[in-house]
């Protein structure tokens, strides 16, 4: 069913110059991950993990200066919810068996949990993971497959479902918005972790479900033989689509907003990740998607 009201943008007259807005995005993100690479968590780089509440208040650099005088001195200390919380990342030692790293990682935990005892009144250790190198590199050999994967059957799935003039610009445009949100990650300096993994996986789902939306009514507007020129064709065809898309997006944003203000360590991480998929998302389902179409669509003719 199409609204009553829609708008009437340019969209395709200006894809030029918001397609190389987004090749320049990319091109940064690549060079950021390329140059400054991802921090990567425990469950991808192997290490320890410590959460620690104390019952007084203390800061960053307290924790970390008393991590460091127990010979961590490569630790990562993070504040974690209400500021008397933090999250103390341990780093494996490299070179080693896996029965060494995890006799290691004992003698680790234990040594933290009498330090911070010692050194902070009412220190209470709330969760320890561990996790080796070598499980770490197949995680993030696995998750790197998990989304080539989804990729891949993506492409199949619009090529089957639309066209194969449709599927590149479907599977290009949620390479897009994944690129961008590990650039904006390495810019930031956030850490990557599954939670991480989970969200770009959902920000795929995400942005496929608005592409398709436009490709639907690009589509039926193709049949109905609305205008013999494509170009206009989906121009009409996004700006029918937008208010749809436009409040899909501000209702999402709701929702990623709350739970990264209520939500706590991972719940926020995933909420943030999550935003920067939605706005991107928004974006290249109108700006990237659709343009390619176009241009594929030339090429054949």
């Amino acid at each position: 069913m199409k609204e009553n009201k829609t708008t009437n943008f340019d969209f395709i007259g200006s894809a030029k110059l918001f397609v190389g807005i987004s090749v320049a995005l990319v091109v940064i993100s690549i060079g950021l991950l390329v140059s400054k690479g991802l921090n990567y968590g425990i469950d991808f780089a192997g290490g320890t993990e410590i959460q620690v509440r104390f019952s007084e208040t203390v800061n960053t650099n307290q924790v970390r200066e008393a991590v460091a005088g127990m010979g961590f001195s490569k630790a990562q200390v993070q504040s974690f919810a209400e500021g008397n919380e933090f999250v103390v990342r341990l780093p494996s030692a490299e070179g080693k068996s896996e029965k060494e790293i995890n006799k290691e990682n004992n003698a680790t935990i234990q040594k933290a949990r009498e330090g911070l005892s010692t050194q902070f009144s009412g220190a209470e250790i709330r969760r320890v993971d561990s996790v080796g190198p070598q499980i770490g590199s197949e995680l993030k050999k696995n998750g790197v497959l998990a989304v080539l994967y989804a990729l891949l059957l993506i492409l199949i799935y619009v090529g089957l479902r639309f066209d194969y003039e449709f599927a590149p610009g479907a599977v290009v445009c949620l390479f897009h918005d994944a690129i961008i949100t590990l650039g904006i990650f390495s810019l930031l300096g956030k850490e990557v972790n599954v939670q991480t993994l989970a969200a770009i996986l959902t920000i795929i789902g995400y942005s496929l479900n608005d592409t398709i939306v436009n490709y639907d009514r690009i589509r039926e507007n193709i049949t109905n033989k609305i205008s013999k020129n494509l170009k206009e064709v989906i121009n009409i065809s996004i700006n029918e689509t937008l208010s749809r898309t436009i409040w899909t997006s501000l209702t999402t944003m709701l929702a990623v907003v709350a739970l990264y203000f209520v939500g706590k360590g991972v719940i926020a991480d995933f909420a943030f990740t999550l935003g920067i998929g939605v706005i991107v998302g928004t974006y290249s389902s109108i700006y990237v998607a659709s343009p390619i179409v176009l241009a594929l669509s030339k090429k054949k003719a």
